[in-house]
């Protein structure tokens, strides 16, 4: 996979990018990221990028001459333009599962009062992570990147393991627990040590459900529950076992 990043700020994206899992990725070429910087398509001897917006009003517009330029010179057959901007889309892991199946992604991060509205012509989707205001699209491509990232084949160690996260099924995750087995005189759930790979499955998969419906009941809204679900989910609500454990 290849995710190009335009912004006026390459240098931001170091240190996230230097590290942990989308290192990794791109240390075993599963995917190719390319920080370019905006100003280089930039004309004039001073590389500016963004100018006043007609009509007047308070702070800079990105230019569309600049952005149409930059997004010619990198597009590929397959690609997909993506611009950060509140106002679009709120992601979430269905848009991020979307987005990772794309061989070729370019991230358009927005700033100063946002862009010329004609770079429109050369965008595909607009997305945002959330409905407040940042500095610029800086950080909301690294979320992206690093939230598409990780579903790209080979790069988690277990192919399970995303699927088993928060909204990877459509549910929070499960709790986790690891050594010592008591703290403070909290003791890990017996079910976890019993050895029962099937209890320890049903368990993992009530708790889920449990979490799911006190944290977040909106995503159970209009989620088809499939025969267990629905005798865990009874247990949950009826049986004083539901309401003891985890």
């Amino acid at each position: 996979m290849r995710i190009d990043i335009l912004t006026l700020f390459p240098e931001m994206f170091e240190s996230p990018f230097g590290s942990s899992i989308i290192k990794r990725a791109q240390e075993k070429k599963l995917v190719k990221i390319n920080l370019v910087n905006l100003r280089d398509f930039a004309l004039d001897r001073h590389r500016q990028a963004d100018d006043y917006p007609y009509g007047g009003g308070a702070g800079m517009v990105l230019k569309a001459d600049i952005v149409i330029r930059a997004i010619q010179a990198l597009r590929s057959p397959e690609c997909k333009v993506v611009y950060l901007t509140p106002q679009g889309k709120v992601l979430n892991q269905a848009l991020v599962k979307k987005m990772a199946a794309w061989a070729h992604l370019i991230l358009l991060c927005g700033h100063y009062e946002g862009i010329d509205e004609r770079c429109q012509t050369v965008i595909d989707e607009e997305i945002s992570i959330g409905d407040y205001v940042l500095t610029g699209g800086e950080i909301p491509a690294m979320v992206v990147t690093d939230a598409v990232v990780r579903l790209v084949p080979g790069v988690l160690g277990s192919d399970e393991a995303h699927t088993e996260e928060s909204f990877g099924s459509g549910l929070l995750e499960y709790p986790q627990y690891t050594r010592p087995r008591v703290v403070s005189g909290l003791e890990v759930p017996p079910v976890l040590v019993s050895g029962d790979h099937q209890a320890v499955r049903r368990w993992r998969k009530k708790m889920s459900l449990k979490r799911t419906l006190l944290k977040r009941p909106d995503l159970l809204l209009q989620r088809e529950f499939d025969p267990e679900e629905r005798e865990l989910l009874e247990e949950i609500l009826f049986s004083r076992e539901g309401q003891d454990e985890g």
